[in-house]
């Protein structure tokens, strides 16, 4: 009698998900309840490529391997960081498209059931996750701007939903930035503009000695200043606590 009760109700759940599925209809739950991954913690970059944009204030000028027009080399050859500290403006290069390229440590934790929070030490920023919603069509801009972020469902190897694939597992999350200010994809003064849209996609993983990572996929996009999307990978390992983190200022040097 039991296993007939518990069949009849596990067929009405799968019923339900069916129906919900079919005439469109959400399941509800939270972010952090569907969450496939655990992405909280403390997290180191590790820069093993782009040491040079990445490590330092590349020199005046350089531009290298960003798809930028005629309209941007203007900007960059014209940059000047005292204007910009005389402006206030010295987190420039601390936006969103850019500052998870910085060297430093990042803190994620969830700050509520539908919003996943990065605290960087590079900047002192705060990117905000949000699940479930959507951006304001003409919100206010900001250097980390509004993100939208949503778990990326498993996918079997017959395109259905369920099971995830036994090796490369899938990316996991998906976030799109959009009501950006203004600012620099390095911090030499590459300009982004207010029509950017920013797009990542995050993937966790723990290598078979244990150490576990994450890697980011960039992806920039500006009708204003680049001929093309401009990608980017970086890479994050977790560290065991807040060992080394070290929040300070944005600067424009």
């Amino acid at each position: 009698m039991k296993r007939f009760v518990l069949f009849t109700l596990l067929s009405l759940s799968l019923q339900e998900r069916i129906h919900a599925q079919a005439t469109g209809a959400a399941v509800s739950t939270t972010g952090k309840a569907a969450a496939p991954v655990d992405l909280t913690g403390y997290w180191v970059s590790v820069v093993t490529e782009d040491w040079r944009w990445r490590m330092v204030t590349p020199l005046k000028g350089d531009a290298a391997s960003i798809p930028i027009n005629a309209q941007a080399r203007k900007i960059v050859d014209a940059w000047d960081p005292a204007k910009d500290e005389a402006a206030g403006l010295q987190c420039k290069a601390y936006g969103a498209p850019a500052v998870m390229r910085l060297p430093g440590r990042l803190h994620i934790t969830w700050q509520d059931d539908n919003t996943l929070k990065i605290e960087t030490d590079a900047g002192i920023q705060a990117r905000l996750f949000r699940f479930g919603g959507q951006a304001p069509a003409h919100g206010p801009v900001s250097w980390q701007g509004y993100s939208a972020a949503q778990w990326i469902p498993e996918e079997a190897p017959g395109g259905g939903l369920g099971v995830r694939r036994a090796a490369n597992p899938p990316r996991s999350l998906e976030v799109v930035t959009t009501e950006l200010r203004p600012g620099y994809l390095r911090r030499n003064g590459v300009p982004y503009s207010d029509k950017t849209v920013l797009t990542e996609y995050y993937d966790r993983f723990t290598e078979p000695g244990g150490n576990e990572w994450f890697t980011v996929t960039t992806v920039v996009t500006d009708p204003m200043y680049l001929g093309s999307p401009f990608v980017t990978t970086t890479d994050f390992k977790k560290q065991s606590d807040a060992s080394g983190w070290n929040p300070r200022p944005c600067s424009a040097r």
